[in-house]
This record gives structure tokens, C-alpha cells and sequence, in this order.
């Protein structure tokens, strides 16, 4: 695996940490914390697979107030279809975290992820907060996010510096998923901190509009699960002039169909006109945010189960930016495609194939597809270029496949990874 980026520095104000409390049986670190020394405003993005984790479920729930002061995450257990019982374990476990770190049970938010089923050790996890809380410091984000791998082969985080009307403000974050990867949302969590001073509702749609361009365009494998969570805190510590609703209108546009929870109202009209310095800073802070969660989400696919290979699927030329992400997504996700990938072929019948079969409209006779730039179809049939330029493009760490389909403007971008024998021992 490659070596994970220097570790970034926690925004002011938080402090996280990460310890083992016996939720695995291997032993390895499976509880992490994330806490503001001050009330912070919160937004959540959360999986739409109708069969919903408790910790989604009690998210969902908490976030209604757009503030929250600590995450408090374990894994190796999913807390997924666990009935009444899990939602119990899921607020106990918000409880718990929330006497260990003297804060309002309201203001604490969980998460989990692992095996579907099982309840959740709750002694072993209540002692390990106890345990925990007094261990968190400012220099503890690398521990957080190795506590809440799960078949993750290396920690994943990202960082940002942005300056908001001359401060210096700071975003961070980590992320966890390699399988059972496939948007809106994949089996992925994660946490991201800022010293911004947001409001609620512009902080819950900035995280969606990042969230769209990022999680939302990544896949391992197709599948959707129980658990995704994307959470957001942001507590002001820098001194920046505070960030509200009316000062971007870009943030607030966004196509997801992710689940999101809204706080306050969905998107506030303009009572005044916003003066540039405000439109800038949130300008700026947006494009910040989405630079982090593209890093988390590419690292995603980067280490996904048994993959070695960051493929981009570009699709151009489509009758609409929907019909262009249908037909990104069936190449992304086809079986063929994938396993073909694992060696050096460039595979582009079975990328015409998928293509066929996508809610996409396809004229077979204006398709074109390239490989890294090197022409693979044009007009529908097989370019006059030697299979074998493909081999050092298929065959490396990383490529790209570009598809025009001929028939209009429309265009999108999907994020995946080739499919080998290891995926399969992986989930046997």
C-alpha cells in the first residue's frame, strides 16, 4: 500500500484520539473520539439504502439542531439491523460519551461500522470511553482514523488551509471504506472538522454540494450500504468572520440525491445583498471543502478491496449530465470491465457493452473511447491503434477512460477500481 500523506493538523478547538476497547477480537483499535472544546454547528450527509444503521437513524435525529460538540465512533461492528435494541446501544453509547467528556448527550453524535447483526459490546465500549476521553489532544487525528478501519488497508485523511478575510482557517479530515462502495453513499464514514464559523444550514449545504462532487462519485464494487455517514463540525475557533446563509449562492445548488439532514431552513432566501468579502470567504471555504473530500474519496477507491488501480470513467457527449453519470456508472460498475482491468487490456468491448445496456441513450455509430488519450473506438468501431499501446496504460497504478457518446452536452465524471481474486477472498 502506498504510504499514507503527512497527517494533518486538527483545526483549532478539537481535540481526537483513538484506542482498542475490544469490539474486534484481533485486537486492533476500534473506538475513536472527535470533540470541540465549544459548541460547533453540525451537517450530516447519510447513506439512502432503505435499511438504515441505528447510528444513522439516532444522526438523523440529533442533527435537527445544527450544532453538536463530539463524534464518538466504533468499529468492527455495524450496529445495523439490530431492531429497537440497537437504537438503545446507539443513544447509550451517545450517553456514555457524553459523561466521559462532560458535554450534553445532545451534542454527541455516533457511528459505527463493521459486521450487519450483531448487538454492540456495550460494557466494553462505555469503559473505553471512559478511558478514552482523557486521552484525546490536539495531536490525535492519526489514532482516530485508525481506529475506525475496518478492511482498510491504511488510514485515510486530508487537510486544507484557507484564509477567510485574512484568517487562517483549517480543515481536516479522515475517512474509512475500501468494499461495499458505490454512491449515494458507499460503506464509508466520515469526519471532517473545521475552525470556520459556519451556520447550520450554509455548512449543511456546502457539505452536500462537496459531498456531490466527491463520495458521491466513487465505486468499488456497486454495492450500497447500511452505514455511510458524512458528519461536519465546525466551531468558529479560528476568529473568522462567521460564514451565513445568503453568502454563496453556489453553495446552496446541488443535484445529490444523497440523503441529507437539513438544519433550519432548506435554503433561506436573501434578506440582503452579500458583500463580496462574504461571497469570497465562502467561496473559498467551499472550494477548500471539496478539495478534502475528493482527497478522502479518492483514497477510498484507491484502497479498495483487493485494488491496486484508480480508474476515472469520463463520459462526454451524453443528451444530458444525467444520461452521462448513468452511463459513467455502468461502465464503473461492470463486472467484465472491472475483472478485465486487473490485467492490461483496454477492454473497450465490454466498455461498449455496458454502455449499451445504460439508461443512457447510445448511437453505437457516434460512441468514441480512449485510453488515456490513446484512441481505443471511434465512430463505434475498433481504432486504428495497436492493442498493445494499451498494456503500459491498462497495466499501470492509474488510468483514464474517456467516452464521448456524440449526441450532446451533457457530462459527468465516475471514480473506481479494477475487481481481483483478493476482493473475493476478502468477502468470502
Amino acid at each position: 500500500p502506498l504510504p499514507p500523506s503527512p497527517i494533518p493538523p486538527l483545526p483549532s478547538g478539537f481535540r481526537a484520539g483513538g484506542m482498542a476497547c475490544g469490539v474486534k477480537a484481533s485486537g486492533a483499535p476500534d473506538l475513536a473520539l472527535f470533540v470541540s472544546d465549544r459548541p460547533a454547528s453540525a451537517a450530516g450527509v447519510f447513506t439512502t439504502n432503505q435499511v438504515q444503521a441505528a447510528p444513522v437513524k439516532v444522526c438523523r435525529e440529533k442533527l435537527a439542531s445544527g450544532s453538536a460538540r463530539a463524534i464518538a465512533v466504533c468499529s468492527g461492528i455495524a450496529n445495523a439491523c439490530t431492531g429497537e435494541p440497537g437504537l438503545r446501544d446507539a443513544r447509550a453509547m451517545a450517553a456514555a460519551a457524553a459523561q466521559a467528556l462532560e458535554v450534553p448527550e445532545a451534542d454527541v453524535l455516533v457511528g459505527s461500522t463493521g459486521s450487519i447483526g450483531p448487538l454492540l459490546p456495550m460494557d466494553r465500549i462505555t469503559a473505553g470511553l471512559v478511558a478514552l476521553a482523557p486521552e484525546i489532544h490536539e495531536g490525535g487525528l492519526e489514532a482516530a482514523a485508525r481506529a475506525i478501519m475496518t478492511t482498510d488497508t491504511r488510514p485515510k485523511w486530508a487537510g486544507a488551509e484557507v484564509t477567510l478575510s485574512g484568517t487562517t482557517v483549517r480543515i481536516a479530515g479522515v475517512a474509512k471504506g475500501a468494499g461495499m462502495i458505490e454512491p449515494d453513499m458507499a460503506t464509508m464514514l466520515s469526519y471532517i472538522l473545521t475552525d470556520a464559523a459556519v451556520s447550520p444550514a450554509l455548512l449543511q449545504a456546502a457539505l452536500r454540494r462537496a459531498v456531490d462532487g466527491s463520495f458521491n462519485r466513487i465505486t468499488v464494487d456497486g454495492d450500497r450500504s447500511t452505514n455511510d455517514t458524512v458528519l461536519l463540525l465546525a466551531n468558529g475557533a479560528s476568529g473568522a468572520p462567521p460564514l451565513e446563509c445568503g453568502t454563496s449562492s453556489s453553495a446552496s445548488q446541488s443535484g445529490s440525491q444523497t440523503s441529507a439532514v437539513h438544519s433550519g431552513s432548506a435554503t433561506p432566501a436573501l434578506q440582503t445583498r452579500p458583500t463580496p468579502a462574504a461571497e469570497s470567504d465562502a467561496a473559498a471555504f467551499q472550494q477548500a471543502l471539496d478539495e478534502v473530500c475528493l482527497s478522502l474519496a479518492l483514497q477510498i477507491v484507491r484502497d479498495g478491496e483487493g485494488a491496486h488501480k484508480l480508474i476515472t470513467i469520463r463520459v462526454a457527449g451524453a443528451r444530458s449530465d444525467a444520461e452521462a453519470d448513468a452511463a459513467a456508472r455502468s461502465v464503473a460498475n461492470s463486472l467484465l470491465c472491472k475483472t478485465g482491468w486487473s490485467g492490461t487490456r483496454s477492454q473497450w468491448g465490454r466498455v461498449m457493452d455496458a454502455l449499451g445496456y445504460s439508461p443512457a441513450k447510445v448511437v453505437e455509430e457516434r460512441v468514441a473511447i480512449s485510453y488515456n488519450g490513446v484512441p481505443a473506438v471511434r465512430e463505434g468501431r475498433m481504432a486504428d491503434t495497436d492493442p498493445d499501446a494499451f498494456a503500459p496504460i491498462v497495466g499501470g497504478d492509474g488510468f483514464e477512460v474517456h467516452i464521448d457518446l456524440g449526441l450532446g452536452d451533457g457530462a459527468a465524471v465516475v471514480y473506481t477500481c479494477e475487481i481481483t481474486k483478493a476482493y473475493v477472498d476478502i468477502n468470502v
